[in-house]
């Protein structure tokens, strides 16, 4: 079964049925879309919760669904993804996070960042992971500083967007395992398969 991450205030879980509506909801807040190329509609933001809980199922780990742990209520998605072979620093593993705007301000990115930063350095034993954004996503810029995670110089053109368009021009940042050395200690984790862990 695909392991659980538990941190002090949150789970990263596989996805479940009841996670698609909010997840639509998030998916189509321009806040929260703001620094991505569109809101989504109902139908791509099902596919999208397809996939990853597919990619979950058959590789045990992804962009896991993250709840609170207190009340099961569903924040968004937080975790670990097979960058695609047109980005020019692949193959790399990236992690990312979305959350809904109701959650922000909170810590929880963070928080689940460092869950997924540490199932990736120690049980899947990646030498490095790498984040990216647009240049102008300030928020996620400084939760990768506060990650301890550092910018490459030089940004770059993300592929899948037209030359002139405005999120064209993204920045890479890379932590490896030797930079890392526990910074999910602030966020305590237990990772379970099917309660057995």
């Amino acid at each position: 079964m695909a392991p659980v991450l538990e941190t002090a205030r949150l789970r990263l879980r596989q996805w479940h049925g009841r996670d698609l509506a909010p997840f639509a909801a998030l998916n189509a807040d321009p806040r929260v879309m703001a620094w991505l190329p569109r809101p989504l509609s109902r139908a791509e933001s099902t596919a999208m919760a397809a996939r990853c809980r597919r990619l979950i199922a058959v590789q045990g780990w992804g962009f896991w669904a993250v709840e609170r742990r207190a009340e099961g209520a569903f924040l968004g998605l937080v975790g670990l993804h097979r960058c695609g072979a047109e980005l020019p620093f692949a193959p790399a593993v990236e992690i990312g996070w979305r959350l809904a705007h109701h959650a922000w301000g909170q810590g929880y990115a963070g928080e689940a960042a460092r869950a997924a930063l540490g199932f990736g350095f120690t049980r899947l034993g990646l030498d490095e992971i790498v984040a990216f954004t647009s240049l102008h996503n300030q928020r996620s810029l400084a939760l990768m500083a506060r990650l301890g995670m550092r910018a490459d110089p030089q940004p770059f053109a993300y592929p899948a967007l037209p030359p002139g368009h405005r999120l064209r021009a993204h920045r890479l940042c890379r932590l490896g395992r030797a930079d890392w050395h526990g910074t999910a200690a602030s966020a305590p984790e237990r990772d379970h398969r099917g309660g057995i862990g």
